[in-house]
């Protein structure tokens, strides 16, 4: 079996969806109008690529209106850690993508071990856990 011929796997589809969020993201912050275009087509294309059965036109709004807001979210968070932390906001949404796709090969991971043990038992991991700071119930950093 080809992979043109694979069904893809939820994990797969979530990561193709948050590299297309925090594209939207990358768009928003850079203030350019064509690049914001070409985001919100992408992600018309990407729905339109992973639906098996037509959507109804209001279910498409929806759904490219939470990739949207998603997008719009991400860039907030992102510009106010950036803010926080001086790093620049492209450091900040590289290392978003990143952690898409790290997650993304855990699942890799898990789904290779399942095979080879029939008992399962992988454990999510935190794909982002390697890069926050570990914080006490006061909010002050752990050592």
């Amino acid at each position: 079996m080809t992979d043109e011929h694979r069904t893809p796997r939820p994990e797969d589809d979530a990561a193709r969806l948050g590299l297309v969020v925090v594209g939207e993201a990358a768009a928003l912050h850079s203030g350019d109008e064509a690049a914001l275009d070409a985001s919100e087509q992408n992600i018309r294309d990407t729905i339109d690529e992973m639906i098996d059965e037509p959507l109804t036109p209001r279910q498409e709004q929806v759904i490219e209106r939470l990739a949207s807001a998603g997008g719009t979210l991400t860039a907030g968070l992102s510009g106010a850690l950036a803010a926080q932390t001086g790093r620049s906001v492209d450091d900040i949404l590289e290392g978003a993508a990143r952690s898409v796709v790290w997650q993304q090969r855990l699942a890799d991971q898990r789904d290779a071990a399942g095979a080879a043990d029939p008992r399962g038992g992988g454990q999510r991991e935190d794909a982002g856990g390697q890069q926050r700071e570990r914080r006490d119930e006061n909010g002050r950093d752990e050592d």
